[in-house]
């Protein structure tokens, strides 16, 4: 039995709480009190199965109501160009999380299979996502190559 579904708004905490356990990974001590801003945001667009959003989770088989693992992903339309496909469609990965005491045992793999998978059945033509040292060999063994196209950020 696959162990990866799709989330459901009734999984919004689940997945902001392991959200911060990936942003305390890589920059420890991060504050968590955007979560609950965060809330009703990401539980509509949990409820809207045809959105440009997915969250792919696998529940926690020791703690009831827990989430062990979390994918997050949204497709993009960028114009077609000569390193991007004709279609525009591409998928864009972030949030990959796996509670501590749950790692190691192929989650993360299988919530990366159900979000790739969707990709591929919306159109997408690849998929982007920004790689932790960690992670790294995951992506790696899953057909991920770096991309060294730099990126910059302008806040509005």
């Amino acid at each position: 039995m696959n162990p990866v579904r799709r989330a459901v708004p009734e999984d919004a905490e689940e997945v902001l709480r392991l959200r911060q356990v990936m942003l305390d990974a890589v920059h420890p001590g991060s504050p968590s009190d955007w979560q609950s801003a965060s809330l009703p945001a990401l539980r509509a667009r949990l409820a809207a199965p045809d959105g440009d959003f997915a969250a792919y989770v696998v529940d926690h088989p020791e703690r009831p109501g827990a989430l062990a693992a979390l994918v997050v992903g949204t497709l993009e339309y960028r114009i077609g160009g000569p390193n991007r496909p004709p279609s525009g469609v591409i998928g864009y990965v972030f949030s990959v999380a796996t509670d501590p005491d749950a790692r190691r045992r192929g989650y993360a793999r299988a919530c990366m299979d159900g979000l790739v998978d969707w990709f591929r059945e919306r159109g997408a033509q690849y998929a982007m996502l920004t790689a932790s040292p960690d992670a790294e060999p995951l992506y790696a063994s899953m057909g991920f190559t770096r991309d060294p196209a730099p990126s910059m950020r302008l806040h509005l």
